[in-house]
């Protein structure tokens, strides 16, 4: 099927050719942080985690939030997402590859990664995070091309596959659980040292993840002949808003047990990112646009008439996406580091390289996805001719 990918329109090939470029850009500054080492990122001592890990946390969750197309279609036979579950997957193939390019690019030396294979240590986090990760990904890329090849031949797909699926099921929900774990296993760090953090992850996720595909569905429609389907859309709307009303609801818990406790090492972290802390509010405009954002993307998904507008859709589900990305990347990362457990305060933020660095990673990920995304339209516009 790969025959597909080559055979393209004009404006096809110039976005593959900016993706490239990207790419080519990302990996020239690359180069120099291979170099140099990580001294030219905006990292510290005291901020050990930054843009990268930041990033790798939310792709984390929309790769996981394809399962919210996977189990409507597979456990409850949703005849409605037998168009976009393929999406679904293909969405949490290229998120994943993401995912561990931005854990590769923040260990500084690649060959760190290995060290998790060669020593493993099943007492660790990362460990299973690396087994739940790759394990993911090799699921959605067997089962996602299984399938879409059983299609374009117009055949059942082979009976192996539905178990495949069913696994897959326990490792979305896992990638983010075990994520969350790295954060709130640190008992230093008051701020993630709550069990409700892996719900408040995967809440997050189902709705910044079907929210995405809702996006990814509209250009879909636009630059191909492939229709998603309206009403699909529309149930994935609906998933959207519950999950962000629940990630909502999450942070609000947090915030009133981190000022009803008065626990300065619990409540200084949440004052930081809200108010500011001691003259530092650098996430603080951050912070409050996002809970602006979520908020009232979940006000308009929550009023049917708003909800079915085809112009003001993609709008909220853009809102809630970028909402999402600074809740659980720039403010959970930061959030957990300022202060430090010996309340100094070190803010941080990204520098030029790891911007361009991060886009680099961005539009691997995004040519990953075109690729299977053009494969997976113009089959279905075959089989439907």
């Amino acid at each position: 099927m790969l025959e597909i990918a080559i055979k393209g329109s004009k404006n096809y090939w110039l976005w593959i050719v900016f993706l490239l470029a990207v790419m080519g850009a990302g990996a020239v500054v690359y180069l120099d942080q291979f170099t140099n080492g990580l001294m030219i990122t905006g990292m510290s001592r005291d901020v050990s985690w930054g843009f990268y890990i930041a990033n790798f946390t939310f792709l984390v969750g929309v790769a996981a939030g394809g399962v919210m197309v996977v189990i409507p279609y597979y456990l409850h036979d949703y005849e409605k997402f037998h168009r976009i579950t393929i999406l679904g997957e293909f969405l949490a193939v290229a998120s994943l590859i993401m995912c561990l390019l931005f854990i590769i690019v923040d260990l500084g030396q690649p060959t760190r990664a290995l060290n998790v294979l060669l020593y493993p240590t099943p007492h660790s986090m990362l460990f299973y995070d690396m087994i739940v990760l790759n394990g993911y990904l090799f699921l959605n890329i067997v089962v996602g091309w299984k399938v879409l090849e059983a299609e374009r031949n117009q055949v059942e797909p082979a009976w192996w596959t539905k178990p495949l699926v069913y696994l897959s099921i326990p490792f979305a929900i896992g990638i983010h659980t075990v994520t969350a774990y790295l954060y709130c296993g640190l008992p230093g760090r008051g701020f993630w040292l709550t069990a409700i953090l892996a719900p408040r992850f995967l809440a997050s996720a189902f709705a910044a993840g079907p929210a995405f595909l809702i996006i990814l569905c509209y250009i879909i429609r636009k630059f191909t002949k492939f229709d998603p389907g309206w009403e699909a859309m529309q149930t994935l709307s609906k998933i959207v808003c519950y999950a962000i009303i629940t990630n909502l609801f999450f942070f609000l818990c947090e915030i009133f047990v981190s000022y009803y406790s008065n626990i300065p090492a619990h409540k200084a972290h949440v004052q930081y990112l809200l108010f500011g802390y001691h003259g530092y509010t650098a996430l603080v405009p951050w912070m409050w646009t996002s809970l602006t954002l979520m908020t009232t993307g979940a006000i308009l998904l929550l009023i049917p008439k708003l909800r079915n507008n085809h112009t003001l859709l993609p709008i909220t589900c853009a809102m809630i996406v970028f909402g999402a990305w600074i809740d659980k990347g720039l403010g959970m990362i930061s959030g957990g580091f300022v202060p430090s457990p010996l309340h100094h305060v070190t803010e941080y933020s990204p520098t030029g390289p790891e911007v361009m660095i991060a886009l680099g990673v961005y539009a691997t990920g995004f040519f990953v996805l075109t690729i299977l995304y053009k494969l997976a339209t113009q089959v279905k516009e075959e089989v439907r001719g």
